[in-house]
Order: structure tokens, then sequence, then C-alpha cells
């Protein structure tokens, strides 16, 4: 390896894509490692309970699926190191990745798979009351709300899987969309339908949410789109699955991003710059899912290390 390159490949982001991309660039014998700013798992960590990951058919916890997927990864040789990355720079036929510490390493090849995160809805409230009852995910904190009454809202299969998951402690989930019918795919939305603890308001919008004398979540204030009347409902908790935000301000002058910020890439996840791919929720694409990142992650890891064979020769 040159004297520059501290790494073959620099793989950034812990989940699904990102170790799928480690493990097929370890078992190939190139210098690589990931860095992730938290423990890798990404936002399968969030997940309860992962009924449609191919190879299980009684379902998985996403701690158990991701902790699997990790302990495989290292098995091949894989390093994991936890890090910020800030910005990335080109460097002649290198890339520069700079790190929230200061330091800086510099690798042959790139493969972006940092993730999204959940949006905001951007209501009255929604800020000042997050982590005093708005909440973006179910797993973490569902069971605080044993016996009480909490509100979710969104139409898709995120938000219809963790309303699902929080009947297991409220005693009734109050499910806000702002369609006539849900997103979600068939199955979910049978699940849902049949549920006694789950109250579907079709039609509705969250307008603001409001506290109680404890600074608490306290209540709801939503409108009727079809009427346009307003409704306050009293809820201890709000749940909010409106969607994703990429995790691509680091890179911003360095790829090419969709008009949504997420990473640009062609089928074989190249982006605009040589020597640099992206993998799973990161990049805009139709479907993501665990195994769609997982397929991403597996193809970004194999073009790399044949990049790297067919430029520098075997380097492992």
């Amino acid at each position: 390896m040159g004297a520059a390159a501290d790494f073959d490949l620099i793989i950034i982001g812990g989940g699904p894509a990102g170790l799928a991309a480690g493990l097929y660039a370890a078992r190939a014998l190139i210098k690589v490692r990931l860095l992730e700013k938290l423990s890798p798992g990404g936002q399968v960590l969030t997940t309860d309970w992962v009924d449609n990951y191919p190879g299980f058919p009684e379902g998985v916890s996403g701690f158990e699926l991701i902790d699997r997927m990790r302990q495989q990864a290292e098995r091949f040789g894989l390093e994991i190191a936890s890090a910020e990355v800030v910005s990335l720079e080109r460097q002649g036929d290198l890339i520069r990745v700079n790190l929230a510490d200061g330091s800086m390493l510099a690798a042959r090849a790139l493969i972006i798979a940092s993730g999204a995160q959940p949006l905001k809805l951007g209501v009255p409230g929604e800020i000042e009351l997050t982590g005093k009852g708005v909440s973006y995910c179910a797993t973490c904190d569902g069971p605080f709300y044993r016996d009480a009454e909490v509100a979710v809202v969104g139409g898709g299969d995120t938000a219809v899987e963790e309303a699902l998951f929080l009947t297991r402690f409220a005693s009734q989930v109050h499910l806000f969309h702002r369609r006539d019918e849900l997103r979600a795919t068939g199955v979910l939305r049978e699940k849902i339908l049949s549920e006694p603890k789950v109250k579907l308001h079709w039609s509705c919008a969250l307008k603001q949410i409001e506290a109680n004398e404890q600074g608490q979540v306290g209540s709801v204030l939503y409108k009727d789109l079809k009427t346009g009347r307003e409704n306050r409902l009293p809820v201890e908790g709000v749940f909010m699955f409106v969607g994703q935000k990429p995790i691509t301000s680091y890179l911003h002058g360095f790829v090419e991003l969709d008009a949504a910020g997420f990473v640009k890439t062609d089928m074989e996840m190249r982006t605009s710059q040589p020597a640099v791919w992206a993998a799973g929720d990161v990049r805009g694409k139709t479907l993501r899912q665990i195994a769609t990142a997982v397929g991403d992650g597996a193809l970004a890891g194999y073009l790399a290390e044949k990049y790297i064979e067919e430029k520098y020769g075997r380097t492992g």
C-alpha cells in the first residue's frame, strides 16, 4: 500500500448497508475500516421486531439481527471504530476523511452508508416537548406509556409497525393519517385494522402538541381535513413517523445529492465521485428496508474491492 493511504477502503456508517459492505470487503482481504458515530446498528436498533428479513421465519429482534451482522463481519476481520466524519475531500486518487476530533484518514475508496433519521413534523410544541412525551422511537420509549393513551402520526410501514408495538403498553393508540388509506403494506394494514387498541383518525392532521401543567405532553390539537373542524385529544405521548431525512450534511460539495438530500447513485451504487459508492437509506431509491440495504452494501463492497484490485493490485 502506498504511504499516503491509511486504508484501501473506508466505510461510513455501521447499519446493515455498512456492515454488509464491510463483510464483503473484509473477506476480500483488503485493508478496510468502518467508521460509526454511535454503536453499529443504525435505525435497526430502534426496531423491536423484524418480520420481513429473509431467513428468519418467526422474525427476529432488531438488536439480535444487527448483532449477528456485526459479529459475522468482525469474524472476517472488519475493523470497526467509533468516529464522526465531518467532511470529505479529494486528494488526487485518494479520499481524505476528516473527523470531528481533528484527525484525518486517507483511503483509496469510500462507501457512504450513513443512513437516515426521522423527519420532524414541524408543528408547535414538537421541539419543545421532545423527550417530554414527543418521541421518534416507540421501541425506545414505549414502555414509559403503560396504560396510557398515545398518538402516532404517519401512515407508512414504520408508523403502523410502531403503533402495533405500542399496543403492548398503551391502553389506546390513536393513529393520525392525512389520507383515507394507509400507505403500509397489506399485511400490516390488516393487522392494524383488526387491532382493538388502535383508533384510526382518517384525513386528520396534527396542528399542535400541548403541554400539561408539569411541562409534559398533555394533549394534541388536530384538524379534520374534510370538515375543517379542530379537535383536542388528551394523550400522554406523541410518536412521529412521517418520513426520513438522509444523514448527508458532511457530504455537501463532495458528491451530488438529490432535492431531498439523498445521495444520487447509478444502479451499481456509484456516486458522482470516482471510487466512491453509496449504500442503504442514505441514497436516493424507492424502497428503504433492511434487505435492500444489505443488497446495496454487498454490491458496493464487492465493486470497491474490484476497483482496488484492478487499480492497485492485491493489497491484502
